[in-house]
């Protein structure tokens, strides 16, 4: 396993890390059980993964409870880094809708206090804004508290987690560019590459040791691992219901395109997508989406430093630009 230094905080993390939400959540196809959840974190941690990534809102507090009985006795041999901002105390949520957020200096310092609770700890690494919406970016009353939290010493960072069509390109840029963040997490993979190009420049002009991106969807929902193709029927409750099939179709498409460029280097798909992203400086860490031992020692082997050189990357680039010469979907 590889290591990186988490924007300006001096904290070594994993390249790859663990995205918790399939432990406390049955949103991508598989309820995992307490104990299997206990089981693939530890085994994480013996691979050398050591940063953790959770939310309170995943099973109301359940995957940060799990990684308090994973890693007791464990904490400085740890990295948490956990999100906050939606009221998973006064109101419930139904099926995948959005829940009500309070992006508020009061809820700040009452959610912190009950994630260090779940979490059996009194500091946490990192703490972000969980999908925030312009009107919470812009609060500045709300980044000075999460400025003073940091010289408490109850959080060592924080950092903005954007979701796509909730919090997004302009929510991103103002944060980057105006906010004393250290992270930044967005989706971002070799086929979906955009609006992570954006953040990888602004970042750069900022002073790329300041801000470290987080990636999380690099599979694609799971087309860039050969999980999903034309031909997969997701349940009802799968997040991944979101992907129309015209999408996925062409997806496999281009990933034929791709593979001439795997195969140079002796790769399947899944290690160029994953290689690719891991070429790129402003990239402190990737969150592949696990349900398995398995599937975690898959990527865990990918971080060995052998990645793509910059003229495969800006190849790849170009291919996405020009969309690899396919037309357009509409939206």
């Amino acid at each position: 396993m590889k290591y990186r230094i988490l924007g300006n905080t001096g904290i070594q993390v994993s390249e790859i890390g663990f995205g918790t939400w399939t432990l406390g959540l049955d949103w991508w196809g598989k309820k995992l059980e307490e104990d299997e959840a206990i089981k693939m974190l530890k085994h994480a941690y013996d691979l050398g993964i050591n940063f953790y990534e959770t939310a309170d809102m995943y099973g109301k507090g359940k995957s940060e409870k799990l990684l308090a009985k994973a890693f007791k006795d464990m904490r400085n041999e740890v990295i948490y880094s956990t999100k906050w901002g939606y009221d998973i105390y006064d109101a419930n949520q139904i099926g995948h809708g959005e829940i009500p957020q309070k992006h508020t200096p009061e809820f700040l310092d009452y959610a912190l206090s009950e994630s260090m609770k779940r979490l059996e700890t009194n500091f946490i690494d990192v703490y972000s804004l969980h999908n925030p919406k312009m009107n919470a970016i812009l609060n500045n009353a709300l980044f000075d508290r999460l400025d003073e939290l940091v010289e408490a010493g109850r959080i060592k960072s924080h950092g903005v987690a954007l979701g796509p069509a909730i919090g997004w390109e302009k929510e991103g840029m103002y944060a980057i560019e105006n906010r004393n963040i250290v992270c930044l997490q967005t989706v971002y993979n070799i086929l979906e590459q955009d609006p992570g190009r954006v953040f990888f420049d602004a970042v750069d002009k900022r002073n790329n040791s300041e801000v470290g991106i987080m990636v999380r969807v690099p599979d694609a929902s799971g087309v860039l691992t050969g999980k999903v193709n034309e031909h997969t029927v997701f349940d009802k409750n799968d997040h991944r219901n979101n992907r129309k099939k015209e999408w996925i179709i062409q997806a496999m498409q281009k990933i034929e395109k791709l593979k001439p460029i795997a195969n140079s280097h002796g790769w399947d798909i899944t290690e160029l997508a994953m290689k690719y992203i891991l070429s790129q400086k402003q990239i402190s860490v990737l969150l592949p989406t696990v349900t398995s031992v398995e599937e975690i020692d898959l990527f865990a082997q990918i971080s060995d430093g052998n990645y793509l050189n910059k003229d495969e990357r800006l190849q790849i680039e170009k291919m996405y630009v020009n969309n690899f010469d396919m037309p357009k979907l509409l939206a």
